[in-house]
């Protein structure tokens, strides 16, 4: 998004955490970039421990929150609203909104949240799931106050920017007072280079595997749908990739599965892989992965959930199935049919072109910042 700004010619500060787990070095970060959008990290671990997910029962935030602030961004920030005159603060995520009562305290700016999901549904979710039954009281706990911190939030803020009309929707009900809009990610498409389709009977599925509902995805594929395919194309091959793969997975043995745990190029990648699988279950908001996949041109098979938001047709730019059988017989028909597979590559790319493009997408989100002054 960021990128997005810069093309639209906004005057742009990006303040940011630069997380352990997602730590990337400032001098890798592109010195073009930097400069158009004042970039700024300040470093912080956040990842929970035990210690502080025990003391946290003692005070009345979400850990899940909690663990975002620390002085030094706050000291940061403050910096910049004091010697800057911003007409938006726009919050990346919910938990960037523990720092909305220095925002307001320092700056007189409208403050927009970019929900990048309806957070404490997800967490609903994996607590009706959960069977330790400590790790379920104390996540119910965490959960409450979760909600409660969201609902505030929504109500805090001048605009909620989702990713998704399901969301948007569900914020109108918690925020009937704050301003919405819905705006999808966008991707610099020069970026995308789309690659022609080998024949080949290789399937993907490339995600973040530190997200529970993508754990829940690939556990609900491997159980259901993967022994069906594997009769049906003896030869097909499952690559299982992402960062912070979970032991179950990582160690599986089977001749038709391989994990990549380090994948060094996205684009290389997307580029030597053909099928692209979206079993997602469960969470709210747009997968970034399926954009990505469709900008670079991908056949992809996907539950409804994991192509939430994104308003393309079902059989045309990809395929949608929630059934069990459904799904396995969608990627076996695919892989057994390398002329329908590629006309759901071509069809998605065109898709991308007409409705990912970042400068567009972000015009859009310009054009909704006014209506918070109306």
């Amino acid at each position: 998004m960021a990128k997005g700004f810069i093309a639209n010619g906004v005057d742009l500060k990006l303040l940011c955490i630069n997380t352990a787990k997602h730590f990337k070095p400032d001098d890798q970060v592109p010195s073009d970039f930097k400069s158009n959008c004042k970039y700024q990290s300040v470093f912080k671990n956040t990842n929970t421990s035990f210690f502080g997910a025990l003391s946290n029962l003692f005070s009345t935030d979400s850990y899940f929150v909690s663990r975002f602030y620390f002085p030094e961004f706050d000291k940061q920030l403050k910096k910049d609203l004091t010697s800057n005159q911003y007409e938006i603060v726009q919050l990346e995520g919910l938990f960037m909104a523990v720092y909305l009562p220095v925002i307001r305290k320092y700056s007189k700016a409208k403050v927009i949240l970019r929900a990048h999901n309806v957070e404490y549904l997800i967490w609903d979710r994996h607590i009706r799931n959960e069977k330790n039954i400590l790790k379920k009281f104390y996540l119910s706990i965490q959960n409450k106050r979760l909600k409660k911190f969201e609902i505030s939030t929504c109500n805090q803020v001048d605009g909620i920017v989702s990713i998704t009309d399901v969301d948007k929707n569900i914020f109108s009900q918690l925020a009937p007072k704050s301003k919405g809009f819905t705006c999808i990610t966008g991707v610099d498409l020069k970026e995308y280079q789309m690659k022609e389709n080998e024949v080949n009977t290789k399937m993907f599925i490339f995600s973040s595997m530190d997200w529970m509902p993508n754990i829940e995805a690939v556990d609900w594929f491997l159980k259901n749908c993967f022994p069906k395919i594997t009769k049906a194309v003896p030869d097909c091959r499952l690559v299982i990739a992402g960062r912070n793969m979970p032991s179950h997975i990582r160690q599986l043995k089977d001749k038709n599965i391989e994990i990549m745990e380090d994948v060094k190029s996205s684009s290389s990648f997307y580029q030597n892989h053909q099928l692209m699988l979206v079993p997602l279950l469960s969470g709210s908001g747009l997968r970034i992965k399926i954009i990505e996949g469709m900008a670079y041109g991908k056949a992809i098979v996907s539950t409804s959930v994991g192509a939430e938001g994104i308003k393309a047709v079902n059989g045309k730019h990809f395929v949608l199935e929630d059934e069990t059988n459904k799904f396995s017989d969608a990627v076996i028909y695919l892989l057994q049919n390398k002329e329908e597979l590629n006309k759901l590559s071509l069809n998605a790319r065109k898709f991308a072109e007409e409705n990912f493009e970042n400068k567009k997408v972000v015009q859009g989100l310009l054009n909704f910042y006014p209506e918070l002054n109306a």
